[in-house]
Parts: C-alpha cells; sequence; structure tokens
C-alpha cells in the first residue's frame, strides 16, 4: 500500500484545457515579470471567472469540472476524474481535491497570463472539500463564492423532453461561474447587499466563504483563542441575539471592523446581525462637520446650528420607525424578538440609544465612540463642540456601557468612570488589506493602480526602479497631508547629492465612504501644495483616490519601504499596526491611538505633530542603514498584539454582549476590555505576550 504520508490519488484527464494565450503574449508576459528591476512592475492580466463544480461517480471517485469565463462568454473547461483511497481519513481525501484544484488553476493563470477575480464553488465541493475556498482566497486571491445547483429547475425551462437532470460536471461548472459573475458589480468587486430592514448581509449572507476556523485559530496565540471560545459557548447556548447599528455599510474603519467581525463570528455560530440606515447626503454633511468640530480641526466660526441637530434626530427616527421598530425588529424588547445587546457602534446615531432604551428599559444598550472627542473644547462656555457635545451626551448617557479608544483625553469628563471601558480599533490579517499575496498578484494589482494613475492624469509610481514610501489614510484635514509632503521635502534635500533612483517617491493614497464629503476638497487642497510649493515634486508624489479594491492597499503597504500616519488628529488609526504586521517600520505622530501601537526606536519612530525634520531624519536613517531597517522590520512584525485583529476584537464583543445580557451588570470602571475578558475567562496574560501598552491610556 505504501506510506499513507506519500500517497496521492489517481488523476485521470478525461478533458484538459484547450484555449491558447499566443506564445508571443506570453513569453512577452513574463519577460516583464523577469526584467522587473529594470521597468515598471505591473502585468497586464487578462480578467477572467471561474465555475468549480463536482460529481461523485463512486464513493471512491469523483469527478471535478473547471469552467472559465471571461465575463462575456465561457472561453474553456476542464473535466478530471480524482480517485480517492478508502484508507484515508475524509480531510486527508478533501485536501486532495484542494491541492489538486488549486494547482491546476494555478498553472492556468500563468500559462494563459490571466487573473481569475473569483470562482463559483458548488455547494457539493464546498461540503465536499471545506478547506477549498479559503485557500482560493488566500493562495490565489480569488474570492469564493458558494452557489446551489438547481438542474431540475433549468431543465424545466428549456423542454419536457429532455432528461431532469443535467449530468456533465462541466455544465454545471458553467453554470457556477455565470451564477458567481452574476454576482459582481461594475468595479469587478463582489456587490454588496443590504436586506430587509438594512441589513447588512456580510460577504452576500455567507455566500463568499473566504476564511475557515482554523485560519483564525492560526493568526492568533493560544490564550486569546481559548478565550474566545469560552464567551463563544456562551452566548450560542443562551441564544443571544446581538445587534450593531453604524451609519454605513462600507468605506470605513468601522464598516471594515464589522464586515471582519460578522465574518467570524457567523462561522462560530453566533446570532449577530449589523444594521446601517438609509443615507442621506445632507446628513453625511452635517455628520463629518460634527466629526471635525468634536476634533478641533475647523475654523472657529463653524458651528452646527439646532436645525442641524434636529435634522439627524429626525433622520435616525425615520429609520428607527421605517426598519428596525416593526415585528420582531432588533429594536423592539428581547421578549417580542429583538435584540438581547443593542450596540450604537457610531457616534453619528446617539439617537437610537433613547428609542432601544423606551422599547425595553433593562436590556444593555453599549455605545462605542471612534473619534476624539476634545474635552478642552467641550468645557469651554458657548463653544461649537460644547453645542454639538451636548446634544449627543443626552442621548449617550442612556447607554450602560460607553467604549472608547483607549486615549483618556478622547472622553469628556461628563462620561461616568464607572461605565467607561477602553477597546481599540481593530484589523484583519486574513482580509484583502493584509493577507500575504505572492508576486503574481502583487503585479495584477500594481497594473491597476498605473491604470489608475494613468486615468486621473497622475505621475506614475517608478517602483522597483525606485523604492517609495506611503501614508494610506482618507483625505480628511485631520490626516496631516501636508505635513507628509513638507516632510519628505525636506529628505528629499538631505538625499540631493544621490542619483534619482536612489531616492524614493511617496505615495498619498486612501479610500472614499459615503459620509465623507471633505475628501474631495482635502485632495484639491493637497494637489495644489504641490503644484505651488514643490512644483519639483510633481514627478516624486503619487496622490491617488483609490476605487473599492482592499488588495491595492495591501500591494501598496506590501511592497513601500517605510509607512507614515502624520495624523494632527487621530483616533486609533489601526493602519498602524497593519503596517507593522507586514514588517513596515513606522513615523508616526505622538497623536491619539498611535503611540500605543508603535514602539519608539524599536518598530517606528514618534514625532511631535509638525516636526518636519524629525520625519526626514528618520527616514534618511532608515534608507541609508540596512541594520536598522532590517532590526525594526524584524521586530515590528513580531510584536503586533491579538487585541487589534478581529479574533481579539471578537473576545472583547463576546464578553460584554455574555455579562450585560439577561439583567446582569457590569462596570468597567476605566479597564481595557480585553484584559476583563481574559481575566473573566482564566487566561490572563502571560509575561511576554504582546498587549498594547497600558499606562498611556490614561
Amino acid at each position: 500500500m505504501g506510506d499513507p504520508a506519500t500517497r496521492r490519488p489517481s488523476i485521470v484527464v478525461q478533458r484538459d484545457f484547450v484555449s491558447h494565450v499566443p506564445e508571443y503574449h506570453r513569453r512577452r508576459s513574463l519577460s516583464i515579470q523577469q526584467q522587473s528591476d529594470s521597468v515598471d512592475i505591473g502585468t497586464s492580466l487578462s480578467e477572467f471567472w471561474a465555475g468549480i463544480a463536482i460529481q461523485e461517480e463512486s464513493p471512491r471517485a469523483v469527478k471535478v469540472g473547471i469552467a472559465v469565463h471571461d465575463g462575456t462568454y465561457s472561453v474553456d473547461f476542464a473535466v478530471h476524474r480524482i480517485s480517492l483511497d478508502d484508507d484515508q481519513e475524509k480531510d486527508e481525501n478533501s485536501d486532495w481535491i484542494a491541492d489538486h484544484l488549486i494547482t491546476q488553476l494555478s498553472v492556468y493563470r500563468k500559462e494563459h497570463v490571466c487573473k481569475i477575480l473569483g470562482a463559483g464553488i458548488l455547494l457539493d465541493l464546498h461540503k465536499k472539500s471545506p478547506s477549498l475556498c479559503s485557500r482560493l482566497w488566500l493562495e490565489l486571491d480569488m474570492v469564493p463564492i458558494v452557489v446551489e445547483s438547481n438542474p431540475v429547475l433549468q431543465v424545466q425551462r428549456i423542454s419536457k423532453n429532455v432528461p431532469k437532470l443535467l449530468n456533465n460536471v462541466d455544465e454545471i461548472a458553467d453554470s457556477a461561474a455565470r451564477k458567481c459573475l452574476a454576482l459582481y458589480a461594475p468595479t469587478k468587486q463582489p456587490r454588496l447587499a443590504i436586506s430587509y430592514r438594512n441589513q447588512v448581509e456580510v460577504d452576500l449572507a455567507g455566500m463568499i466563504q473566504l476564511t475557515t476556523l482554523d485560519d483564525y485559530e492560526k493568526s492568533v496565540r493560544p490564550p486569546t483563542w481559548r478565550a474566545v471560545q469560552k464567551y463563544v459557548k456562551d452566548v450560542v447556548d443562551r441564544k443571544l441575539r446581538i445587534v450593531f447599528f453604524s451609519a454605513t455599510p462600507q468605506g470605513g474603519g468601522v464598516a471594515l471592523m464589522r464586515h471582519a467581525l460578522l465574518r467570524f463570528l457567523d462561522l462560530q455560530g453566533v446570532n449577530v446581525e449589523w444594521f446601517v440606515p438609509k443615507p442621506r447626503p445632507d446628513v453625511f454633511r452635517i455628520t463629518k462637520t460634527n466629526h471635525n468640530i468634536l476634533q478641533g480641526v475647523v475654523p472657529p466660526d463653524v458651528r452646527a446650528t439646532d436645525g442641524h441637530l434636529a435634522k439627524i434626530k429626525q433622520w435616525i427616527i425615520d429609520n428607527a420607525e421605517r426598519y428596525w421598530l416593526g415585528e420582531e425588529g432588533p429594536l423592539r424588547a428581547p421578549e417580542e424578538g429583538g435584540a438581547d445587546v443593542v450596540i450604537i457602534d457610531d457616534p453619528q446615531m446617539p439617537e437610537l440609544i433613547p428609542i432601544a432604551r423606551k422599547m425595553s428599559p433593562e436590556r444593555p444598550i453599549i455605545f462605542r465612540s471612534h473619534i476624539e472627542v476634545r474635552d478642552d473644547l467641550v468645557r469651554e462656555d458657548g463653544s461649537a463642540a460644547q453645542h454639538v457635545w451636548r446634544n449627543m451626551w443626552s442621548s449617550i448617557k442612556q447607554a450602560d456601557i460607553f467604549l472608547s479608544h483607549p486615549v483618556r483625553s478622547f472622553v469628556p469628563n461628563d462620561v461616568r468612570k464607572e461605565t467607561l471601558g477602553w477597546l481599540p480599533a481593530t484589523t484583519d490579517w486574513l482580509d484583502g488589506l493584509n493577507k500575504t499575496m505572492d508576486e503574481w498578484d502583487l503585479q495584477y494589482y500594481f497594473h491597476v493602480l498605473r491604470q489608475t494613475c494613468q486615468a486621473q492624469g497622475i505621475p506614475q509610481l517608478a517602483y522597483p526602479q525606485r523604492g517609495f514610501f506611503t501614508q494610506i489614510a482618507r483625505f480628511d484635514p485631520s490626516k496631516g497631508i501636508p505635513d507628509v509632503i513638507e516632510s519628505y521635502a525636506k529628505f528629499c534635500k538631505l538625499m540631493k547629492d544621490e542619483p534619482k533612483r536612489n531616492i524614493q517617491q511617496l505615495v498619498l493614497c486612501g479610500h472614499s465612504s459615503v459620509d465623507d464629503p471633505d475628501g474631495s476638497l482635502i485632495y484639491d487642497q493637497t494637489m495644489n501644495l504641490i503644484l505651488r510649493h514643490h512644483p519639483d515634486l510633481i514627478e516624486d508624489i503619487v496622490v491617488v483616490r483609490l476605487g473599492p479594491s482592499d488588495q491595492i492597499l495591501n500591494a501598496i503597504m506590501s511592497l513601500c519601504t517605510v509607512a507614515l500616519q502624520l495624523s494632527t488628529r487621530e483616533g486609533f488609526e489601526v493602519k498602524v499596526s497593519e503596517a507593522l504586521h507586514k514588517g513596515k517600520p513606522v513615523i508616526a505622530t505622538l497623536a491619539g491611538g498611535i503611540p500605543l501601537q508603535v514602539e519608539h526606536g524599536k518598530s517606528g519612530f514618534l514625532v511631535r505633530r509638525g516636526d518636519h525634520d524629525a520625519v526626514a531624519q528618520h527616514l534618511y536613517d532608515l534608507v541609508n542603514d540596512y541594520d536598522l531597517y532590517e532590526r525594526m522590520s524584524e521586530y515590528a512584525m513580531t510584536h503586533v498584539s491579538d487585541e487589534v485583529q478581529t479574533v481579539g476584537n471578537a473576545l472583547s464583543w463576546l464578553y460584554l454582549a455574555s455579562s450585560l445580557a439577561g439583567g446582569k451588570t457590569l462596570k468597567p470602571n476605566e479597564r481595557w476590555i480585553n484584559d476583563m475578558a481574559r481575566e473573566a475567562a482564566g487566561e490572563p496574560y502571560e509575561d511576554g505576550e504582546p498587549r498594547l501598552p497600558r499606562h498611556l491610556s490614561t
């Protein structure tokens, strides 16, 4: 029989792919990649979608079909027969299937010089090989969408005289490819799904399967995982319904965190939902202005009128009455089918708190503030900040728990100490922003970036002939973009005697959000600053607003030399931890929660706001001192806390729900929720385990 570890399944190719890319085109594309140190990185790849299906021929054999679709027509297919091993465990056979399909698709994309954006995976195949979807996502950067086959219905629509089942696995695979394609938007991204009651259906209500629980377990340290499982069991056993409310379903940090959190909790079987209001651009203009007022980044004469504040309140009331107060709606009392725990996850929506309190006086309500609220401005009599805050506080004070980024100066003195807990923003190591991508996919996204720059009429990134620094952030008045440009200009002066190829470029980029109307204004101000004050750097600074593809930002962060975050005002800015996780030294300001993430002199450098000379010198040192760079890169990569990752975030939310639901009480008393959760689970932090510094939160 042979060693089970070395046995492989028998593969019979019943029909192989027959389409071919012209040999000249293929050789030319591969040649460009191999010469990437002498030409601009970025390969033009044909964009395809795939469908993958499976049929059992016998208990020991399956047929798999792979169909390839170009967005208009099917262009190719293959059918392979895989003989399985009765002596092998079920998981090993399923791994064989996944291994074979991953290999076939990997070879296909290189032979055909293409990028397969997504794949329709037949439900039967997903059950047979549960690891396939996450491997397609993590290894080949393909979005796997699980679809069902309904051949009987399809046949009945055609004719009553044909057989009742379609037995050809290639036809079923082709159907899966078309179903996958139908779920894509013109942006070549899966559509955002908003369903009944304006509920955000994360990952197309679970049709997209990016990860497995094994993937998440490997992404954190064992104590974190054990603590999470304790609270998962309690929340699931008690059948708790947990509901989040926030202003937007996509485009900002809150939305990114919620997509990641619900993706993970859905795999755990937790009943958690997320609702958003119907968007109103005029209201978003007001809420963004209020945000800037509370941070102190607007001129003194900018104020929110009583009419503005009344408009926000009415917007929330209208949405609550229309979507969330009906039968079994999330704001109904728990005994009427409503949520057991209500979480208001956005300072734009505090007016929901009194509504939720009225519907169920004893139900726990959590309010999370993710912005800086300057207490000095709030306490100033007659100030614009005081006016906005008092309006918000009249609703917020009715919540049981007030969560804030772990910076004491972000929280006005009105907030009672016993209700206040610290909870940082988080990211996800397995999503499109952070996962590791291979060279093939990085080249594809750099080509997309190059096309975007060309379409916007801005300079091209010259990587790899020249390295580059980056700041990835919204075009927002608090992000310190002018400071980044001035610091870079000083760096270039320090490097004036070096040839151009040795001087890094600067990339300023970010996504936009529907509730952020400042983006275009700040972008224009940035371009004008470069044109008027640094015309000699026009070809060296790439300022680009990007579409909704997280992987483009991932590619930029993966290949940059140093990440910058020179915010003048900041909440937590988890983009800093994302850079550190990729081994990128970070130069950042002493603003908000940023100092909690960067260890000065170890994983990066912290500077005072507006200290352009210090930033320039640190950039110069990192570029010219190889040992310093490598030491910082290694330290950064290995010292990121689980707290800033999805599983660590889930731990805090599960602990809060478990501790508050059913009439229980909880008093954080200005403690980190993560610490409380770990201790209550019997998994306190161990010596040497990375965690964010606690002393900086007060």
